[in-house]
């Protein structure tokens, strides 16, 4: 046999699956599972950060940096990896794969340096606020993303030039960079020392670092507070955002830390056998499923998130909302509007109106029941302006059925 004939086998058999044909298709039915997912909870989060994208913090910013990453990387590059899952070998070989490998590591390094741009500004602005407050604006906040773009394509693009090299993993339906380029040569060594080093080393231990110390801080200051008996909203809305930032932290060096130890050791040695495929594609789907944390930590912790996606699924289906009324009686003769009626309408504006006894408006006069409901509209919405007159049996809260065009409320 031709030694080219050799080579060509070689490499047709790292393009191969190594895992079962059934493993196959879990392994693509995992990673579609992710994609629709991410594509929907990331599109979500950058929908919902469109309709407020003039209120926006420079946090913020690099939330929406974030959620863009994971959006494009599901949309861009793990279709190819379920195409060829089902087919049960790499499809395009050595194209496809410099393509895949060169776009994973660039939006890989992008999620890493933004949450760790994340963990540094939050770490600035809860501990030194006073020097640092003002610069760490929306400008420049636009420049740490343009930056953090920069540096991960200039990174990525090395072994395009000969200083590494981008290969199937070991079980054949992915790519990434070539880890075991360690014994190859100099220059292989150089970047893969440099990459685990440099890119994910030293993020991580600043973001651990940094994230421990926001918490140092802000529970110190919620205990001075406790001691002195002050009840502050704010201290509750920064442990809430300091958690949120924790938690996304977190989430995305734990789902990445188990790939990474795998890297790790797959460059130091040269046997392969506690390396089998089936052990190593369990780390990198869950470093795949890191896509999909982020939407559930922002609905959670964030409660303008939370009602910015009620609003927009209300805009979107009217008929999740409803009309209600609730009356309430203040007890006391020196209340100046001893009821008040309450109506929150379909969708997200809501008006309160305070009656008293002698400012009852009516053309006709009548007992116990409103006489003239008038409409103005707010923000293109229909809100009911109501007049009624008070009544000593009233009851306290009354409830009634969504109208869209009139409504008519008994006291």
């Amino acid at each position: 046999m031709p030694p080219n004939c050799s080579a060509d086998n070689r490499t047709s058999s790292a393009f191969t699956s190594k895992l079962s044909p059934a493993a196959d298709i879990c392994v693509g039915l995992a990673i579609l599972s992710v994609v629709l997912l991410s594509v929907l909870g990331n599109g979500l989060v950058l929908v919902i950060y469109y309709r407020r994208r003039k209120k926006l913090l420079g946090s913020e910013l690099l939330c929406v940096n974030l959620a863009v990453v994971d959006f494009l990387c599901c949309i861009c590059f793990y279709p190819l990896s379920i195409l060829s899952s089902f087919h049960h070998a790499w499809l395009g070989e050595k194209i496809t794969c410099v393509y895949y490998g060169l776009g994973c590591y660039i939006f890989g390094l992008c999620g890493m340096f933004t949450i760790t741009a994340i963990s540094i500004i939050r770490y600035l602005k809860t501990c030194y606020s006073l020097v640092y407050g003002v610069w760490l604006e929306g400008a420049n906040i636009r420049i740490a993303c343009f930056a953090i773009w920069l540096v991960a394509a200039v990174w990525s693009s090395f072994p395009l030039f000969g200083w590494g090299e981008y290969v199937p993993e070991p079980y054949g339906l992915s790519c990434t960079i070539a880890w075991r380029g360690y014994h190859t040569s100099a220059k292989d060594a150089f970047y893969v020392i440099c990459s685990f080093a440099c890119f994910t080393l030293v993020p991580v231990l600043l973001i651990v670092v940094s994230q421990c110390r926001i918490l140092c801080k802000v529970s110190r200051f919620s205990y001075s507070l406790s001691e002195r008996g002050i009840r502050n909203n704010l201290r509750y809305t920064e442990k809430r955002l300091s958690m949120m930032f924790f938690c996304i932290s977190l989430g995305f060096v734990i789902a990445w830390a188990p790939y990474a130890v795998v890297s790790f050791l797959f460059i130091f040695h040269k046997e392969n056998w506690y390396l089998a495929p089936e052990g190593f594609v369990f780390p990198a789907l869950f470093a795949k499923s890191s896509h999909i944390y982020n939407p559930l930590i922002y609905f959670y912790f964030n409660k303008t998130f939370q009602q910015e996606l009620r609003c927009l699924l209300l805009s979107f289906c009217p008929k999740l909302g409803g009309n209600r009324v609730g009356i309430h009686i203040s007890r006391g003769h020196q209340a100046p509007y001893p009821i008040h009626i309450q109506l929150q309408e379909r969708g997200c504006i809501q008006k309160k109106f305070g009656l008293s006894p002698d400012r009852t408006h009516s053309k006709s006069k009548s007992k116990g029941k409103v006489m003239n409901t008038s409409s103005n509209r707010v923000h293109g919405r229909l809100v009911y302006s109501c007049w009624g007159s008070t009544s000593k049996n009233a009851p306290t809260l009354l409830d009634n059925k969504p109208a869209k065009d009139s409504l008519s409320v008994s006291i």
